[in-house]
This record gives C-alpha cells, sequence and structure tokens, in this order.
C-alpha cells in the first residue's frame, strides 16, 4: 500500500470512501455527487495550500482505498508543542480487515513524530464500537469526552 497526499484527481475516490459508511448516510452524507461541486474544490485547495492541512490517501495498484485528513494544531498546553489530529480515517469496505488501517494510523503517529509533535488525537462516534476497540489497540486513550455543536 502506498500512503501519500492526495491529489485533485484523488478527491472523487475520497468522497467515495466518505459516503461508504453506516454513519454518513444516516447524516445525509452517504452519497457520492455525480459532479463535485465548488464547495468541495475550495475544501480541498484550502487544505492542499495550508500546510498545517494534509489530505492522506492510501492507493494499491493505482487505486484509493484509504484515506484521511491530518491537522496539525499549534499550541500553548504541552509546552507549546503542536498535536496532530486524525480526521475523517476510512478504508475502503472491500478491504478493511487485511491490517490497512492500522498501517495508515502508524503512518500518520509517524507523520506527527517526524514533525515533533506531543501528541496525536482523534474523535471517532460513540456509536462506532469497533472503531474505539481499534484505535485502543493501536494504543489511543479515551481520555476526555468530546463534545460538538453543529451550525
Amino acid at each position: 500500500m502506498q500512503i501519500r497526499t492526495a491529489t485533485r484527481a484523488d478527491v472523487p475516490a475520497v468522497l467515495g470512501l466518505l459516503a461508504d459508511d453506516d454513519i454518513s448516510r444516516q447524516r445525509g452524507w452517504g452519497t457520492v455527487p455525480e459532479e463535485v461541486d465548488a464547495a468541495i474544490w475550495a475544501a480541498f485547495e484550502a487544505i492542499d495550500s495550508d500546510d498545517r492541512n494534509e489530505l492522506v490517501v492510501a492507493a494499491e495498484d493505482g487505486e484509493v482505498i484509504g484515506t484521511l485528513q491530518l491537522t496539525f494544531i499549534p499550541g500553548l498546553s504541552r509546552g507549546g508543542g503542536e498535536r496532530l489530529l486524525i480526521e475523517a480515517v476510512r478504508i475502503r469496505s472491500d478491504q478493511r480487515g487485511r491490517g490497512l488501517g492500522g498501517e495508515l494510523i502508524r503512518w500518520a503517529v509517524e507523520r506527527a513524530r517526524e514533525r515533533g509533535c506531543r501528541m496525536v488525537q482523534l474523535t471517532t462516534d460513540k456509536r462506532r464500537t469497533d472503531a474505539q476497540r481499534f484505535y485502543a489497540t493501536l494504543g489511543f486513550v479515551a481520555s476526555h469526552e468530546g463534545m460538538k455543536l453543529a451550525l
């Protein structure tokens, strides 16, 4: 599996991965648009041009089979150290169970180390009990209760 920065050409495949998810479907985001709209392209360009954000894909035989987004957050806590926030982790449903998700997360953690981050954090929906177990096997600890406010 090759792990690399996503290109504009990867965006439709990433959208497919994000839609291939029961919870995304429940939220109304479970379909891939026939055409990528301007808001998605603007978001991609914002991520791509920001050195604190990385949209990452995992590819096998030239085909995108996984994705995640990394955001490096500066802060005054932890001695002014950066932290890495991992978001939107997906492995294509027909590729799950092969250890690819673990490989992708370990790659992201190493990326944080290379950058000098002091912490890696992520959130997962409370309904994703399999994901919670998965992250625990990789050393993540459920140490905080996250809260969100939809706007």
